[in-house]
């Protein structure tokens, strides 16, 4: 089932997008021709049984709130100065060279509607090239959504021997009329014996619906780690992908997300050891509450030349409530002998043994059951080496399970104090 191009698309919106960053030709023609595809292409896939599909992407009224040419955001980008941390607009006039050679290397802009889209219609977006032996920390990235949709895109480059630790957020600012559509493509390239650490906290309004893919390559014993959070949005579909291509190399893929209200959960964690001596840790952990839902989709793929590879995966979903609901496929994909493998998800409710040995000893119910959840983040959060996301992850869960501070009003024959 192929999806209807929307009539508020045009080229003519599409070459003034590209005017406004003073794009090179090649550039264009690759959001052009992403244009054209988009009458062909099927959204993202998403996990099947007969009859129902786990989420619904076709019915959604992308028509009704993508405006091509309303984008608004604020933006911060900061970094060490011997990296480079390029808005959109810089790195095309300065690194034409890095776009040209890496802008849709791992990620195909025609893969999917939605990867199509993102590529015609990006206005935003950040280049970060480390170069060769460079350590470096802390790139920050804060991206605040102002208008009805917003598409993002983040390049990474780690040369040889070099290491960069990033942090990007997502967030509303500005309230706008009606749904919005929030997108984000992330591409990293990280080259021999590099090391990447990536983490994405996603915040955004509960009127958004977000798509993002983020996908890397590791050449020779290089290490890319994911770390996603996923607390906003009504409905996100995220993919969390990489491709092991050199000996030696190794991934880390830490989630974790906390439904609450109809918020809608579509995550997905891929691997591919494509080379020998590989090794993947895949790990994911989520909380819902109300009539949430989560769906989760686990693969590691080991390709027949992939020697002695190891490759591990866990994925837990705690509910709060017994109207939400959570599905989980973890898949393992073996060609090769010569592997170490394992998967594990679990889907479940607070342990009322638990609860109560809480309560009786003094701590009340709501109470218990947030220190609860809270230690149920905690073996995902262990896994996270960037000390700043682990407390803007814990400080946006703690905030949701306390809620709204109750008020309490006054008995209407309080006596009232006078000026």
């Amino acid at each position: 089932m192929s999806t209807r191009v929307h009539t508020n698309i045009t080229e003519e919106q599409v070459r003034e997008i590209s005017t406004g960053l003073d794009e090179p030709e090649w550039l264009l023609e690759t959001r052009l021709e992403a244009l054209e595809a988009l009458s062909e292409l099927e959204m993202p896939d998403v996990i099947r049984t007969p009859g129902r599909d786990w989420t619904n992407l076709y019915d959604l009224d992308f028509e009704g709130f993508v405006d091509p040419l309303t984008a608004a955001e604020s933006k911060d980008q900061v970094g060490p100065d011997e990296i480079e941390v390029l808005p959109m607009a810089e790195a095309i006039a300065e690194r034409e060279d890095f776009l040209e050679e890496y802008f849709g290397s791992v990620i195909d802009p025609g893969e999917n509607y939605l990867t199509a889209l993102s590529t015609a219609l990006f206005s935003t977006g950040t280049v970060i090239y480390v170069p060769k032996g460079v350590a470096a920390e802390d790139v920050t990235i804060r991206t605040e959504m102002n208008s009805r949709s917003l598409f993002n895109y983040t390049l990474v480059i780690a040369e040889e021997s070099s290491s960069i630790t990033i942090l990007e957020r997502q967030e509303s600012g500005e309230e706008v009329d009606g749904e919005r559509y929030y997108s984000g493509l992330v591409e990293i390239v990280a080259g021999e014996n590099s090391n990447v650490q990536y983490g994405s906290l996603q915040n955004l309004s509960e009127e958004t619906y977000h798509y993002s893919l983020k996908r890397g390559t590791a050449d020779t014993y290089g290490t890319i780690d994911w770390i996603e959070g996923n607390i906003g949005s009504r409905l996100t579909k995220s993919s969390v992908e990489m491709s092991l291509t050199g000996e030696g190399s190794e991934t880390k893929i830490v989630g974790a997300f906390f439904g609450h209200n109809d918020q809608h959960f579509d995550i997905a964690s891929r691997v591919r050891h494509e080379a020998e001596h590989t090794t993947a840790d895949l790990v994911t952990r989520g909380v819902l509450d109300d009539v949430a839902r989560s769906v989760y989709e686990g693969v590691q793929h080991v390709g027949r030349e992939a020697w002695s590879t190891n490759s591990y995966q866990r994925e837990n979903t705690l509910m709060l409530s017994d109207e939400s609901e959570a599905d989980a496929s973890p898949k393992l994909i073996i060609n090769n002998h010569d592997t170490e493998a394992s998967h594990a998800a679990t889907v479940g409710q607070v342990d009322q043994g638990d609860l109560f040995y809480m309560t009786s000893r003094g701590v009340d119910t709501r109470r218990a059951k947030n220190m609860l959840v809270e230690g149920f983040f905690v073996p995902v959060l262990s896994e996270v080496a960037v000390t700043e996301f682990s407390d803007d992850i814990q400080g946006l869960i703690r905030e949701r399970l306390e809620g709204p501070v109750p008020v309490t009003p006054l008995p209407e024959d309080s006596e009232r104090g006078t000026a």
